[in-house]
Parts: structure tokens; sequence; C-alpha cells
């Protein structure tokens, strides 16, 4: 950590090249599919775009380089333009933390590629510890934006598919819990012995995951 930063400042222009890429792709998958199961509202508002900066929140990136965790602009959508509301809302939700899902196995695909065919041998020093800390990020970030973001706290997308599956007889519960969603959410990430025994041990999944990810690619390159 580079004092208040929670990533390293020598990485740090990397983690940044990360997030935009990562959060862009993030939005735009909500945004795509919405548009896609019939609701134009996102594409109306621009959302429905690769730019970044439609999509990019600023306190919700300086909560990532500061915390470790962090969002986006959320994609606006009228669910009531769907046919089925409920059905297609959870697939618009899930379709965010499944991009980001996405996006770590891609990497880490290229990342066993790399490994097997030996081609970082052949650069220089440089130029390959830079690609290696890129595949890297990409990586840990993606997973962590994946597990971070079905944390079921609003107005994470966890949330939201929590919304669309409960019962309606508990939305007024549900309500309820939003009043204090925020004061949970601030007092997990910034008190310390809190965390380290209920989000860091979460997040700490990504390793499972990334290893569970990397079997089935070592599987088809034969390794």
């Amino acid at each position: 950590m580079g004092g208040l930063l929670f990533y390293d400042l020598k990485t740090l222009p990397f983690v940044i090249l990360v997030l935009v890429l990562s959060f862009t792709i993030h939005e735009f998958a909500h945004a795509y599919s919405a548009y896609k199961l019939g609701d134009s509202t996102a594409y109306q508002f621009g959302r429905v775009s690769l730019n970044p900066m439609v999509h990019l929140d600023l306190f919700g990136t300086i909560m990532l380089l500061i915390a470790g965790i962090g969002w986006a602009k959320p994609v606006p959508v009228n669910r009531g333009n769907f046919k089925r509301p409920r059905l297609m809302g959870i697939i618009v939700t899930a379709a965010g933390p499944l991009s980001n899902l996405i996006l770590a196995f891609i990497s880490i695909f290229v990342f066993v590629l790399f490994q097997k065919y030996g081609w970082l041998k052949g650069m220089s020093v440089g130029s390959s510890d830079a690609i290696v800390l890129f595949l890297q990020l990409m990586i840990t970030i993606n997973l962590r934006l994946f597990l971070f973001n079905l944390i079921p706290i609003p107005p994470l997308d966890g949330y939201r598919i929590i919304q669309d599956v409960v019962n309606l007889k508990y939305s007024e519960s549900l309500i309820k819990f939003e009043q204090w969603a925020s004061v949970i959410f601030l007092l997990v990430v910034f008190i310390g012995p809190l965390r380290r025994v209920t989000l860091d041990p979460y997040l700490g999944l990504i390793f499972d995951i990334a290893d569970f990810l990397s079997k089935p690619i070592s599987w088809m390159l034969g390794m």
C-alpha cells in the first residue's frame, strides 16, 4: 500500500488503466443488455458506449484507489420496459459482474499463453514486467469487482438481484435495510478489525476463483 493508497505508487498507472477498462466494460454490459432486452433508457442517456467518460464515477474511483473497492455510475434501467421485468432485471444486473469475471478469464488465458510459448523471453525486462503486471492486475481487480458487486448492499448489483428475487411482500423490509446500508458499508470498509473478519476474507476468494479458472485453460493448452 502506497501511503493513503491501496495500491503501490509504482503500479498506479497500470491500476488506473485496468480500472478504466474494467469499469467501462462492466457498465457497458449493464447498458447493452438492457437495450437488447427492450429498455432504451440507458441508450437515451448515452450509456450504451465504450467511452469511459460516460461511466466513471469520481468518488467511486477514488474509493477503489484508497480502499481497494469502488464503483462506477449506476446505469439507469426502467424494468417496466421489459417483457418479464424481474427475470430480465436479474439478467441485466448480473451482466456487469459477469463481464468482470469474463475479463479475468481472458486475462488468465493470455497469461497462460505467455507462459506456454515463452513469449516474454524475447522481450526486454521492462516490457515483460509491464505485461505481467498488467495481466496480474486485470485478473485480481476484475475478480475483486466481480465479488464486491455481488455483495447484497445497495447500490451494488448483489442487492439489485435480491430485490428482483425476493417476494414483493418483503419490499418494505428491504427499504428499511437501505437506510442502514451506507453506514454498514462504511463501517466494514474503514474499521480495520471488522474488515479483516468480513470483507477481506470474502475478497480473498479471488485466489481460489483464479485457480479454478486457470485449470480448464491449462487443460485446453495441454499444460
